[in-house]
């Protein structure tokens, strides 16, 4: 992890480069239901395992709130053991919260756990850049709050399933091909950020830019809560 205290002035100006284009992007950031894909899902009946599992996979790989928080995540794990445990714990707990708040018809505020899951960046990027030693003096549990926003990230996938009036012929087999098309979307987003990883850590630049990466994903992270706070203020008026 990073000292905060080391934050070069041009390296954190470059975080606001990410803004414009998380702003242009604001469809994807709110995990919209494309009308087609809506359109689709509630004219049909029974089980139809391929196309949600590319639903599935489709939505994992398109969601830039997941994606940020898979690359703070990972981004100072070496070891295939951590990256394997920590992207489990991820997998379990957004998988969990996934089927069961489909399954129950759990459907929570789309900008509230939105936001929440805008925190999760936030609180990734923070710990990747040691500020929580720094401040307090302690280090969180990584695995524990890795599973817990876990949680908060399949919420944010069941309220939008939600969205997709599924039939409740073939419930059970359909939600779980999107969980598979979800977990084969998280493997391909990861397989894709661990090798632009790998060739990064293999740069001299690497530890110099470290911060200016984290600053950038940190104020990704703000962008989505301010976002999805307005979003739902807007929309109580």
């Amino acid at each position: 992890m990073i000292a905060v205290g080391l934050a070069p002035r041009k390296l954190a100006l470059r975080a606001g480069s990410l803004l414009p284009a998380l702003f242009l992007a604001n469809a994807a950031l709110a995990h919209a239901v494309a009308e087609g894909d809506k359109g689709y899902i509630q004219e049909i009946s029974g089980a139809y395992l391929l196309p949600f599992i590319y639903l599935g996979a489709k939505h994992m790989v398109t969601g830039y709130d997941h994606i940020l928080f898979l690359l703070g995540v990972v981004f100072f794990l070496y070891r295939l053991n951590h990256l394997a445990l920590y992207v489990s714990l991820f997998a379990l707990g957004h998988s969990t919260t996934m089927l069961l708040g489909v399954y129950f018809n759990v459907g929570l505020n789309s900008h509230l756990i939105d936001a929440v899951i805008g925190l999760s960046v936030v609180y990734k990027a923070l710990d990747n850049l040691g500020a929580y030693q720094r401040w307090f003096g302690f280090q969180p549990n990584t695995k524990l709050a890795t599973l817990v926003f876990g949680f908060f990230h399949g919420f944010g996938l069941s309220t939008k399933i939600i969205d997709y009036e599924i039939s409740p012929d073939g419930l059970v087999p359909n939600l779980l091909a999107f969980n598979v098309g979800v977990e084969i979307g998280q493997l391909l987003a990861l397989t894709a950020i661990l090798i632009v990883m790998g060739f990064w850590r293999r740069t001299i630049g690497f530890w110099r830019h470290a911060y200016a990466a984290n600053v950038a994903i940190m104020t990704a992270g703000f962008v989505l809560i301010g976002y999805q706070l307005t979003g739902f203020f807007i929309n109580r008026a």
